[in-house]
């Protein structure tokens, strides 16, 4: 099947609105009520993250035989519940998948779980937590797709998951974060209210960690900083064992040649227009003849909002995806 261009109707074609209407509340309407059947049948999941640790997922499962199984990975202070996962989770439900919608640490109602904080170089756990998955339902051939971080995230399980025996049929990024330290500056090049929104939710989450292990996490410096460079800083250089800011982001960033090594199809859709991944770290990628990249004109980060319904185009590209990946022969 061949996808049309996403070309969104007027009024839906600013990158801000799309951004913004992607994790509205009245997006948020839509979205659960797309995903009643869905949510009729999910399972609450405490996945083995190894060395004690817990993830938690949503597994939504089929009856009778599904046509695969498909992880969603939500962005950074988003959860399994986020309108995206949410509405495209679905979307693939509808379309026969089975759908497993895991949260990182410290997102979603999971504060208390783990003692640790969480951190974008937590690959390790998400890894082991998908081999848990896939264990527990001899899944093979499994397809994985994330969002922002979340595709970041996807990418890198990819790219390192196979030599932990995960058998991964697609991966798929959507607006994924390709160099973390300009996925920074583009957001304090951005109108304002991108930073202060991820600030509000960030300072949110720490709160809660603080509150479920409050003999451990003493952060009253932090709340005084201004900005997301300096918090970030502070807890890469005091709480997530990196001596500078640049030595974290280069542990997680995929730029240039760090996904040529990936040995399972994969693919990354990203929007020219993104406001908070630059288009040019897209550009810049090594090739690899198993990653594919479709970089639309307009899209937003992670909007692809393509009607005032509020239905993502970025559904249709994944559904288009992962079906290829389920009628390929499994040899």
């Amino acid at each position: 099947m061949s996808l049309p261009d996403f070309r969104p109707p007027f009024g839906l074609r600013n990158p801000h609105t799309q951004s913004l209407l992607n994790s509205s509340a009245i997006r948020r309407r839509f979205a659960r009520r797309r995903a009643s059947a869905l949510l009729a049948v999910e399972q609450e999941w405490l996945l083995d993250g190894g060395d004690g640790i817990r993830l938690l997922a949503h597994y939504s499962p089929h009856n009778p035989r599904p046509r695969g199984v498909a992880v969603l990975l939500h962005g950074w202070e988003g959860s399994s519940a986020s309108n995206y996962i949410l509405a495209t989770g679905a979307r693939l439900y509808a379309e026969g998948w089975d759908v497993l919608r895991l949260n990182f640490r410290d997102h979603g109602a999971t504060h208390h779980l783990n003692p640790g904080i969480f951190h974008s170089c937590r690959l390790a756990e998400v890894i082991h937590a998908l081999g848990d998955m896939q264990s527990r339902l001899d899944a093979q051939r499994w397809c994985i797709a994330g969002f922002s971080l979340g595709g970041n995230f996807a990418l890198r399980v990819a790219l390192h998951g196979p030599a932990a025996g995960l058998s991964i049929g697609h991966a798929l990024g959507v607006c994924p974060a390709i160099d973390p330290a300009h996925v920074l500056k583009a957001m304090e090049d951005a109108p304002g209210f991108y930073e202060d929104y991820f600030v509000r939710k960030w300072e949110r989450s720490v709160r809660l960690k603080q509150a479920c292990f409050p003999d451990r996490y003493h952060y009253d410096a932090w709340y005084g900083l201004s900005g997301l460079r300096a918090r970030t800083d502070y807890f890469a250089t005091r709480h997530y064992d990196f001596p500078r800011l640049e030595d974290y982001f280069d542990a997680y960033s995929i730029a240039h040649d760090r996904l040529a090594a990936l040995s399972v199809p994969a693919s990354i859709l990203t929007a020219a227009d993104d406001p908070v991944v630059p288009v040019q770290d897209v550009h810049e990628l090594a090739q690899n003849r198993l990653l594919d990249v479709t970089i639309t004109e307009r899209g937003g980060h992670c909007g692809y909002l393509k009607n005032w319904k509020l239905e993502s185009w970025a559904e249709d590209f994944i559904v288009e995806r992962f079906a290829t990946t389920a009628a390929r022969p499994p040899w």
